[in-house]
């Protein structure tokens, strides 16, 4: 299953990276993208992720996340 987050603070890669580091700590998710200039990151899990796991996750990491897809 492919989800969508939209996030809202990222401006560099550096960004990306503290998302990418906070996603990928959830048990059996896989991130494929994620963008600051876009916006967004893209994970891949075998069941849908929890909005709050995905939330808390995005708000460790110092950002907001917006909506999930």
């Amino acid at each position: 299953m492919t989800q969508k987050l939209a996030i809202e603070g990222m401006m560099c890669g550096h960004c990306e990276m503290h998302v990418r580091k906070e996603l990928e700590k959830i048990a059996g998710v896989t991130v494929k993208n994620v963008s600051h200039a876009e916006n967004c990151a893209v994970i891949e899990a075998a069941e849908p992720v929890a909005e709050d796991v995905l939330k808390n996750a995005v708000e460790t990491a110092g950002y907001t996340l917006t909506a999930v897809q």
